[in-house]
């Protein structure tokens, strides 16, 4: 029997912060969440999510992030830059942690 070769990802029509871009209109969303709706692993997440967030914030936008939080202690994530999800909490150590969520407010938006 021939070996069919795996389907790869769909042909893209727009670039990756585009689909990022579009995921996020549609609400918001953690980097688990953004990579299925984008098409893109989750890991490449964070780091889009960043080139999106300058060139969101020099057209008058803005990613708002709701930080990350411990399952285990209820330790909130605040004074985070990086948008990658924690890997262990500082006060507990906990390894649950909740993710942050990633939302776009648009031009004009959130002010007031």
């Amino acid at each position: 029997m021939p070996r069919v070769p795996p389907a790869g990802p769909p042909p893209r029509t727009s670039t990756v912060r585009e689909a990022l871009a579009a995921a996020l209109r549609e609400g918001p969303a953690t980097a688990h969440e953004l990579s299925s709706r984008a098409g893109i692993r989750e890991r490449d997440v964070a780091e889009h999510l960043e080139h999106l967030a300058r060139s969101l914030a020099a057209q008058g936008g803005e990613l708002r992030v709701t930080p990350a939080s411990c399952i285990a202690c209820g330790f909130t994530f605040r004074k985070r830059e990086r948008l990658a999800r924690p890997s262990a909490c500082p006060r507990c150590r906990s390894t649950r942690i909740d993710p942050p969520v990633f939302a776009l407010v648009p031009e004009g938006g959130g002010k007031g």
